[in-house]
């Protein structure tokens, strides 16, 4: 983390095209938002070549109509979180979804900028859209609360970053987009990046007037029942567990008033119907 003294100096710096914020608007992050599009385009593209190499790339424009399926139905699911009127950075963000074929992989992830990867794996395991739409809001949360940039920025440094931004540290590249798909050592979040992810879930799931709002608790629920049983999903890797976390998300939507009673599975049973999950 930046001492105060640093940052109070309100330093602005161009690299390239690369304007870091300044201090009015950096909540301890020195990379501006465009920075965070460009890191986001980099790592996303290295992150789709990686599992395209591995043949687990579901492609957007494939020819398989099942995998078309599945893709206009989670886009609607996407879609009712974005639109959901709390999404600071709707408009800015990329907000494009991929799925992963790896039935073994409980996990999802969103890179800087706004990129969400989802794996059949999850899926396969989710039994109620609400809880699905739960952890999309989750990661979208990540993404629009700039999670990944400040802890990126804590680890690398902002000269790293914006060399990794501009294409000129492809091994850097290749270890970060590691880290966000939890392939290499995972991206440790703080525990208040998880809490504010968690309370932001309900926000947004709230705004929709559709899902439960408390949807990303049933799923930790189910998280905490397979720990339970002797192996930790992967997605608890890259997402600490505290004790209280589900009664949090649950006193949250209690005080907002929000919607909790479940919404129709029509489009989760679409995609697990066109996967065959």
């Amino acid at each position: 983390m930046f001492k105060k003294s640093f940052l109070s100096a309100c330093i602005c710096l161009l690299s390239g095209s690369f304007l870091l914020s300044s201090c009015e608007d950096s909540d301890n992050i020195i990379f501006s938002i465009q920075d965070d599009i460009k890191l986001g385009q980099q790592v996303s593209a290295k992150v789709d070549s990686t599992y395209r190499s591995q043949k687990t790339l579901l492609e957007r424009n494939s020819s398989n109509t099942n995998v078309q399926k599945a893709y206009t139905s989670l886009d609607r699911i996407v879609n009712r979180v974005l639109n959901s009127g709390e999404v600071k950075y709707k408009n800015e963000f990329a907000w494009d979804v991929k799925i992963i074929d790896d039935k073994n992989t409980l996990n999802a992830f969103a890179t800087p900028g706004g990129h969400i990867y989802v794996f059949t794996g999850l899926l396969q395991y989710l039994k109620d859209e609400d809880h699905l739409a739960g952890v999309i809001a989750h990661e979208i949360a990540h993404a629009d609360k700039r999670h990944s940039v400040k802890q990126l920025q804590r680890d690398y440094g902002i000269a790293i970053l914006l060399s990794v931004a501009l294409g000129n540290d492809p091994g850097t590249l290749k270890q970060i987009a590691g880290q966000l798909a939890g392939t290499f050592a995972g991206l440790k979040f703080s525990r208040d990046a998880e809490t504010e992810a968690d309370n932001t879930s309900v926000l947004y799931l709230g705004g929709t007037n559709y899902y439960a709002c408390d949807g990303a608790a049933g799923f930790f629920i189910k998280l905490n029942e397979e720990s339970q049983q002797g192996t930790p999903p992967e997605f608890l890797s890259t997402h600490p567990n505290p004790d209280n976390r589900i009664q949090n998300i649950q006193a949250l939507a209690k005080d907002k008033g929000c919607k909790t009673t479940t919404a129709p599975d029509t489009d989760f049973n679409e995609i697990k119907r066109a996967l065959n999950l």
